[in-house]
């Protein structure tokens, strides 16, 4: 039931992890995808290949986040590649411990641009395609640390806290030109970002106790809500934060 043919989708940071796993996705429900990397173009060429296997084509654009020259030049290579844009999903992201009292305000810019600056970037430069189209479909990967915080990652539970409540007021804004906004909180995930945590013998068995599934989310798992939120069954559901976590946080 779920179709994005002939839709046009962005994902940031979708080279590896989610990024990768909802590029994929998209593709097998019939977008054409563009993705930005960072810093490895072999993760995102990888990744293109895996689209192209879906029949898709796969665009693949160095850009940093969080430096708003590059987000222009990559929406710009995106339109003039494709002349339009129907789906932006803002999955970059860092996540770096760092205790309060000892935490530098480099650590702190560092996350609050790329997590949060960077969200609002992109949505700054695709907002005016998606009106003049009248129609558009926003999604942001936040964080259950968003929603409860997290102890020695309070700059991450910053970024995604305010990138939870900025999804909310774009949401309400966009909503009456026809784009629409929300966000997917994941819990966790096991991506490369997190592998040292959950390699971890001793830590990952903790983990899982704490999970009423009883284990880790997949990248895919947290990519079947984003292309459903990017579908048309998804239409009136406007500034929802859709909590993908096992069971570990239960937040209504």
């Amino acid at each position: 039931m779920i179709s994005l043919l002939g839709k046009v989708a962005l994902v940031t940071g979708g080279s590896r992890g989610i990024g990768a796993a909802v590029a994929v996705m998209m593709a097998k429900a019939g977008a054409t995808v563009a993705l930005t990397y960072g810093k490895s173009k072999h993760d995102a060429v990888r990744t293109a290949h895996r689209v192209a296997r879906c029949g898709s084509e796969c665009l693949i654009i160095r850009a940093n986040v969080a430096r708003s020259g590059d987000v222009r030049k990559a929406v710009r290579i995106l339109l003039d590649h494709f002349g339009r844009i129907d789906i932006l999903v803002n999955n970059a992201g860092i996540w770096k411990r760092g205790a309060i009292g000892t935490m530098t305000e480099q650590q702190w810019d560092e996350t609050l641009d790329v997590n949060l600056k960077g969200t609002f970037l992109f949505c700054n430069a695709v907002v005016p395609v998606m009106k003049k189209q009248k129609a558009g479909k926003i999604i942001n990967i936040a964080s259950t640390a968003g929603q409860r915080g997290e102890p020695f990652y309070s700059h991450y539970a910053a970024s995604k806290g305010g990138m939870i409540a900025f999804t909310k007021a774009i949401a309400a804004e966009l909503a009456p030109q026809g784009i629409i906004a929300n966000c997917v909180s994941p819990g966790w995930v096991y991506t490369d970002m997190t592998s040292r945590d959950l390699d971890d013998r001793r830590q990952i068995g903790q983990i899982n106790k704490s999970i009423p599934r009883g284990r880790v989310a997949t990248p895919e798992e947290i990519a079947g809500p984003v292309v459903f939120l990017a579908s048309d069954l998804a239409n009136h559901i406007v500034g929802a934060v859709i909590n993908v976590n096992g069971g570990s946080v239960l937040f209504g």
